[in-house]
């Protein structure tokens, strides 16, 4: 989850046998724990991934199944090594999908959503073109913008708080004036 800002655990610590509830409520963070240790090896584990208005997802894989569930609002998954819109299905909330382990997966995400994943560890992420961010000692080569920077895209105005670049993909995380955060194209976004 290198890409992740913000990891959390839901389940206040809880061992594997301890009974829990853990509603759906706004995360603060990407992801949220809500069971067991994706990093451990044959453990399950389940998880709810923020996807931020406007994120492309790239090309990845996962050595593991993947079992996913649309919580709240609408997710589009698709399967593939190369982004394609075209082949991308609309999960409304409450939909199912399952990437077997090693198959090449992306997504998008219009409008805000959250995505419950489940599965047995090691949950790992092997992007396809790799990724990078800002925090990269080379980012000034391959991001136009930097952390701090106020910009303005078609989705709003606000401050760039991440950059997240996977082969010719590169997005920024940019965080609006009331706090709340959306996603745009390096293309997109342009400074005030």
């Amino acid at each position: 989850m290198a890409a992740a800002s913000g990891v959390t655990r839901a389940d206040g610590g809880r061992g594997l046998t301890e009974y829990r509830v853990i509603p759906l409520r706004p995360m603060s963070g990407d992801v949220e724990i809500l069971y067991g240790d994706p990093d451990a090896i044959g453990q399950p584990f389940v998880m709810r991934i923020r996807e931020l208005a406007g994120t492309v997802v790239p090309p990845h894989s996962h050595p593991v199944d993947e079992h996913i569930t649309v919580v709240r609002g609408t997710w589009y998954f698709g399967l593939g090594e190369t982004f394609d819109a075209g082949a991308l299905r609309e999960l409304k909330a409450g939909a199912y999908a399952f990437a077997p382990r090693g198959s090449w997966m992306f997504g998008y995400s219009p409008d805000e959503a959250i995505v419950q994943v489940h599965g047995v560890g090691p949950f790992q992420i092997h992007w396809h073109d790799g990724v990078k961010t800002l925090d990269d000692s080379d980012a000034s080569s391959t991001f136009r913008h930097k952390r701090g920077d106020r910009v303005t895209s078609p989705r709003g105005n606000g401050v760039i708080v991440e950059g997240y670049a996977s082969g010719k993909l590169i997005q920024y995380e940019i965080e609006e004036s009331t706090g709340g955060r959306f996603m745009a194209h390096e293309h997109e976004v342009r400074l005030q």
